[in-house]
């Protein structure tokens, strides 16, 4: 069956026109194509277009992000000052300032992990269309075998992965926030436990994949190549800092996205890569926005000691971590991809 496949891909690609430039890519999905610039000019340009575009789109979010911190702030407050007073209820003050914290933040865990999900089917559908235009842009280069077979391994290997995730990995994050709940209002240590090794889990298998995906690239490879170490150097450092769960491996395969953009001539190779991250940015904004405002806050709470409310919010900061893991690990693995294709052949 996989040698049927090939051959019909062989003979799709070879009545390709010659000329790598004649191919288009997609057009970007709609929320993307809100933030792609207007009018094309270098690629350095177009992609700081997309960033201030996202960024200014952003804004009215990160106000109510910011209330929303504010009034958990204050519930921590109410709960600290209750039980300071003399015949103080105890352990009930601390359940209800549990359930005013949860109610506070499922709501817009809810439509984070949302916006997750969608970014993911987005970036794994919108790749389903543009690798086959690169990988014709390839063979008319003169790879046809290896354009082939990179493109039908690749493209299945990505579908398995988007689709584990997705499927996985976020029923087990509403699982962790389940149990983080429970646990907090509980206080009991076995639910704790259990929930503590569901987030050991999310963050495991998360690695694993990219483990593997970049494994498999690196045998076949694509994640090699020359960059210049000033650039690649502040690119890995960036990464593995700012992305929680997965930076650092994916710091390890950001060569292959700046050779690869360094080597993407075609107007498809370049508006393919701005789609790819204007799919991206506005989510990652989201969510990276609440998972740093979220830790603030668990810090700031903490001081108040109030164990039970501190350590909830502290789990759904955790949790946004993983989501923004997830969305981020989608993105470069679909940019790596992409790279695959341009660096199939010599």
């Amino acid at each position: 069956m996989r040698k049927l496949l090939l051959l019909a891909l062989m003979l799709f690609l070879l009545a390709a026109p010659v000329n790598a430039q004649e191919y288009t890519a997609p057009e970007a999905p709609k929320e993307a194509l809100e933030l792609m610039p207007v009018e094309r000019t270098t690629f350095g340009q177009d992609l700081w277009t997309v960033v201030k575009s996202a960024i200014a789109k952003f804004q009215p979010e990160l106000t109510a992000a910011v209330g929303i911190c504010i009034a958990l702030v204050t519930v921590t407050m109410a709960v600290s000052l209750v039980n300071g007073l003399p015949g103080k209820p105890g352990k009930t003050v601390e359940l209800v300032g549990v359930i005013a914290v949860a109610a506070l933040l499922l709501q817009q865990t809810g439509s984070m992990v949302r916006a997750g999900t969608e970014t993911v089917s987005a970036l794994s559908e919108y790749g389903k269309l543009l690798l086959p235009v690169m990988t014709a842009a390839l063979a008319a280069q003169g790879g046809i075998t290896s354009s082939s077979a990179l493109y039908v391994t690749t493209t299945v290997f990505n579908t398995v992965l988007t689709t584990g995730i997705s499927a996985i990995l976020i029923p087990l994050l509403y699982c962790f926030l389940a149990l983080s709940v429970a646990s907090c209002a509980t206080q009991q240590s076995v639910i704790t436990k259990l929930s503590g090794f569901i987030k050991w889990l999310c963050t495991w298998l998360l690695k694993m994949s990219l483990y593997i995906f970049t494994g498999f690239l690196g045998i076949t490879g694509v994640i090699s190549g020359t960059a210049d170490a000033t650039a690649l150097k502040a690119t890995k450092l960036t990464m593995s800092g700012m992305i929680p769960v997965v930076g650092g491996i994916l710091s390890e395969a950001s060569e292959a996205v700046l050779v690869g953009a360094g080597v993407m001539k075609t107007a498809a190779g370049t508006y393919g890569l701005l789609a790819v991250i204007a799919v991206w940015i506005s989510p990652f904004l989201q969510i990276g926005i609440r998972y740093l405002l979220l830790k603030l806050t668990a810090a700031i709470c903490d001081v108040f000691g109030v164990k039970p409310v501190s350590d909830l919010i502290g789990a759904f900061s955790e949790a946004m971590g993983i989501l923004l893991g997830i969305t981020s690990a989608i993105c470069i693995i679909l940019l790596i991809s992409l790279t695959c294709f341009l660096k199939g052949v010599g």
